[in-house]
């Protein structure tokens, strides 16, 4: 048998239609031969695994960053200008340098080990067996050895191994959350649709990946591989490319303007010295490129990237210890920056425990408290609990038949959880039934006889009891829709009495229906009746028949309590929640607005509809629409890819397989880490240790407060090495003025390149890598989100930079000037004491301006001890100053000289003028901003 033609939508067409077009027999399935032909051809039913990519190339990619060519570049000038020289002793900034870039890669490589590696999760995830047909014998195979057209036979507790066209079924209901986002069991029927529908209301189909809870049935295979649903997201997956955080864009961009300035400085400085001075000999050449490595270095943050990246992981490890694992270092920025926050509902904003909310009855209505499987709560009026009365006999009556017209177990774990087993609508009547504390005594009373299991043609269930406290008498309990329900009573219980169900009562009955499903809630009604002595209790088609009605109850799976606070949070923070989900738009809608994420009455867009809009409209949509249901995988990624588009930061969350595209589109994917699937956890950037929404809100205030910092220590290092820059291009063109000239009258270098290198790593490392854990003193979460157009460093940061780096640079050279017997001031040291000097003045100047740096507009002596590693740093860098100009060997490696006491505190003072000038334009910029 071969496979005739291809059926696009084997939802549409009859199942003998879709038998012949795969050739298949509905009995005997396929032959051996043919499955084996077919297997060869069409290959195994696995997914695609993504490609890993080899450890040294994952390892290169951490040196692909313009900082670190920046580095590179100062390295190659290091070496050139060392091996012009002549070779002689070790090349201290080349190494010094390289060895800088190699601790950083290797840190960022450590930090970011864990591979992506989302479909092979897929394939992880679904290698199980399955039962078919083959050669009219049934056997169980390898999943992966399915082929279309084979006879699928599925049972209670089975994965199902591939998409299939369902033929016949008993009670089946199938758990699709993970694909589909429905948070309910999905009740399965083989009839043929009328027209393609949407994934979650396929009834006639299942699909790979997905799980039966109850009941059985046969199908027919119909898609393997990555033909499947859980293919097409594998595929997307494969597709889907992950963006720069913004945080690496602004870095980078850092990283090129900073290159074309060291660049435009060298070559004009340089070009100036070539053209201006009587270049002679090759020893003249060598010095004008140590000039070049000094500007060089004086010009690029060396510690940048490193102290970045520690800096990160160290807000990785902080939300870590807030249950938000971290798997990108960026990922960390990026959070707080976030405008969007696009969140799952199932499992996410809610507990994914079915809860019976209210019970209606003839008598009136009560409210059950308590939410999720924990049978803590109890069931009420007005507030009041229920007391003896006719209420409280309808309740029992309620719960306990709805409990034992039911296949579902509520246990106790040995870890003191409660767990269910069997539908989660079944459960909730135990869980209920238990707040009423009447469970043990239904249990004593009834022994069941047999069922009549639910189908989707008659949209209920019902069991045959004997009931030992009344003569053991058998009764017949139905659980099922109540509509469907109520054509089949005659009759409806008030209190203990039975009562004729006239117009009355069943128009009553009709709006308490109403009510509840108005409310969002699932409907499911109660009725029972004796079965009379001499009627066969297993006469199937009359036992559901003038049945009495009890009441009706409604069904919700609770929003989670501390979901409501935590966005009232992120929407005070400026953060827009946005829901998505694939359950009914109406329950969506409630839910929504029980968190506050809209207004009451707030419309959800559906699928469909999103597949009625062009591109335009589509974007305006998601502009103002906030509720999303009945979507589709591609609908999720449609959806963030539009946000993106608007220039939003989107944060998305999910547990299930079908988020897994989103995710990783998203600016930062937040996985669920209890929920979630491995696929989603592979894919996504984060995962909640907790799925608790609240961390998210947490993991933004850390962010937010990791990006101030960032800010800080950006302001510290740039202003720094601005001074070192302009500290060595001053010293260049006011040489002669300043009086520095060697013994020949030529320029001498104010600093030498071992001395800015040593700057670079005393001040740059320690002082700022303190300031990337600086306490936060303001409410981050009462400012709006940074705009994707706002940069990481602005004009007004700029101007500080350049101020203070011109500060230090004149305080350095007048330093010099100090000491120098020529020049504006008149000295009495030697070029070495000058330098020296001068080359202590910029280290302090540094360390005061650590200080400076923690705010653009504060003072530098508010908060001044909140930072203990701060201060640790700053008396670490000043003990290895002192070292580096009085250690011999230190001397003869940096060109230093020891200094008197007198000269450390003229230094001293010299640079703390640093300080007061930051003082001074502070306290302007606070007068003039009110």
């Amino acid at each position: 048998m071969t496979i005739t033609n291809t059926i696009v939508h084997p939802s549409i067409h009859e199942i003998e239609e879709v038998a012949n077009a795969f050739g298949t027999n509905l009995e005997s399935g396929l032959s051996l031969d043919v499955a084996s032909r077919r297997f060869t051809d069409e290959g195994p039913n696995e997914l695609r695994a993504a490609l890993r990519q080899p450890i040294w190339r994952r390892i290169l990619s951490h040196f692909q960053d313009p900082l670190v060519y920046l580095l590179l570049a100062a390295v190659a000038i290091a070496l050139s200008a060392w091996f012009i020289e002549g070779r002689v002793g070790w090349p201290v900034d080349a190494v010094v340098i390289g060895v800088i870039v190699v601790l950083n890669g290797v840190l960022g490589y450590m930090q970011e080990a864990k591979a992506e590696n989302a479909v092979a999760a897929l394939a992880r995830m679904t290698a199980v067996t399955s039962a078919v047909i083959r050669e009219g014998q049934v056997m169980r195979i390898p999943s992966a050895q399915l082929v279309r057209g084979d006879v699928l036979l599925l049972g209670e507790g089975d994965a199902v191994g591939a998409d299939a066209r369902l033929v016949r079924t008993a009670s089946l209901r199938v758990q699709e959350a993970s694909l589909t986002g429905e948070s309910e069991a999905v009740l399965k029927d083989a009839v043929t649709l009328s027209e393609p529908v949407a994934l979650a209301d396929q009834i006639n189909m299942v699909f790979k990946g997905t799980a039966v809870v109850q009941g059985t049935a046969r199908a027919i295979v119909t898609a393997t591989g990555m033909v499947t649903q859980m293919g097409s997201i594998a595929g997307m997956l494969e597709a889907t490319k992950e963006e720069l955080t913004p945080l690496q864009k602004e870095i980078a961009r850092i990283g090129r303007m900073l290159g074309i300035a060291v660049v435009i400085i060298v070559i004009v400085v340089v070009g100036t010295i070539l053209l201006i001075s009587d270049i002679r000999t090759a020893d003249d050449v060598v010095d004008v490129l140590l000039l070049g490595v000094s500007l060089a270095v004086a010009a690029v943050p060396e510690g940048l990237p490193a102290i970045l990246s520690v800096v990160l992981a160290i807000g990785v490890r902080q939300m870590a210890r807030h249950n938000a694992i971290v798997k990108n270092l960026s990922s960390v920025e990026t959070l707080g920056s976030a405008t969007v926050i696009a969140s799952d509902k199932t499992g996410t904003l809610t507990r994914s425990e079915m809860t019976i909310e209210r019970i209606m009855t003839v008598s009136g209505a009560t409210h059950v408290t308590g939410v999720g499987y924990a049978p803590e709560g109890h069931v009420e009026q007005d507030g009041i609990a229920l007391g003896v009365g006719s209420l409280l006999a309808e309740n029992i009556v309620v719960l306990s038949g709805g409990s034992l017209a039911s296949n579902a177990d509520l246990r106790k774990t040995e870890s003191g959880e409660w767990e269910i087993q069997g539908d989660p609508t079944e459960a909730a009547f135990l869980v209920a039934e238990k707040k009423l504390g009447i469970a043990e005594r239904r249990k004593l009373r009834f022994t069941r006889l047999s069922e009549i299991p639910f189908t989707s043609e008659r949209k209920m269930m019902s069991t045959i009891e004997v009931d030992h406290e009344h003569n053991n008498e058998i009764v017949v309990i139905t659980k099922g829709a109540p509509d469907v329900l109520l054509q089949r009573c005659t009759q409806a219980r008030i209190g203990a009495d039975v009562v004729e169900l006239d117009d009355a009562i069943r128009k009553r009955i009709l709006v308490d229906v109403d009510t509840l499903s108005d409310a969002a809630l699932r409907t499911l009604a109660v009725a029972y009746r004796p079965v009379a002595t001499g009627e066969d209790p297993q006469a199937e088609e009359v036992l559901e028949q003038k049945l009495i009605f009890v009441g009706t109850v409604g069904i919700i799976d609770p929003p989670r309590e501390e979901a409501g606070q935590a966005i009232r949070e992120a929407r005070r923070a400026g953060i827009r929640i946005i829901m998505i989900t694939g359950d009914h738009p109406r329950t969506a809608a409630r839910i929504a607005t029980d968190l506050g994420i809209v207004e009451a009455g707030a419309p959800a867009l559906t699928g469909l509809e999103i597949d009625k809009l062009d591109d335009a409209a589509f974007a305006e949509a998601v502009r103002t629409t906030s509720v999303y249901a009945r979507v589709a995988p591609q609908h999720k990624l449609r959806i963030v890819d539009a946000l993106q588009a608007d220039g939003n930061v989107v944060a998305m969350t999910g547990d299930g397989v079908n988020d897994a595209p989103a995710l990783k589109s998203a600016d930062i994917g937040i996985a669920m880490g209890v929920t979630g699937t491995e696929v989603t956890k592979e894919a996504a950037k984060m995962i909640l240790a907790d799925d608790n929404f609240a961390t998210i809100v947490e993991a933004v205030r850390q962010g937010r407060g990791i990006f101030d910092n960032i800010r800080k220590f950006l302001r510290y290092l740039l202003s720094s090495n601005m001074g070192e820059v302009l500290t060595v291009f001053l010293g260049v063109v006011m040489g002669g003025v300043i009086g520095l000239t060697d013994a020949s009258g030529a320029v001498a270098l104010p600093l030498l390149a071992t001395q800015i290198l040593w700057i670079n790593l005393l001040t740059d490392s320690g002082p700022a890598l303190a300031m990337g854990v600086d306490p936060q003193t303001d409410d981050v979460m009462a400012r709006k989100p940074r705009l994707l157009t706002d940069r990481v460093i602005d004009a007004k940061m700029w101007a500080s930079v350049i101020q203070t780096g011109l500060v230090m640079a004149i305080v350095t050279l007048l330093t010099i000037d100090l000491y120098l017997p020529g020049g504006l001031i008149k000295g009495t040291q030697n070029i070495d004491t000058a330098r020296t000097a001068g080359f202590t003045v910029l280290v302090f100047a540094q360390l005061y301006n650590c200080f400076n740096a923690r705010s653009h507009t504060a003072s530098a002596f508010r908060h001044l001890f909140t930072n203990g590693w701060l201060w640790g740093a700053v008396a670490l860098s000043l003990m290895l100053q002192i070292a580096v100009v009085h250690l011999a060997f230190l001397n003869v490696a940096f060109g230093t000289v020891p200094l008197e006491l007198d000269q450390w505190l003229t230094c001293a003072a010299i640079a703390s003028i640093v300080l007061w000038s930051s003082e001074l334009r502070k306290l302007w910029s606070r007068a003039i901003s009110g």
